[in-house]
């Protein structure tokens, strides 16, 4: 009667075995990737300096109102 349990798989090569795990590496960077880019604005730092130049105008321009200090 013939047994009814799958034959033994041979072992991997070192061959297959590194494109196994090269092509597991592939798909890690490629989830990695399409994360970042869905939260991309959500990555970003909020900054919290402000880039205004503090001060006046050197010369009154004319037609404004002066600035109360």
């Amino acid at each position: 009667m013939p047994s009814k349990t799958a034959p033994k798989s041979p072992k991997k090569t070192p061959a297959v075995r590194s494109l196994e795990h090269e092509k597991h590496r592939e798909i890690e960077e490629e989830e990695l990737e399409e994360g970042l880019e869905d939260t991309f604005p959500a990555s970003d730092p909020v900054s919290i300096t402000s880039t205004s130049i503090p001060g006046g105008p050197a010369k009154p321009v004319p037609g404004a109102k002066p600035r109360k200090t």
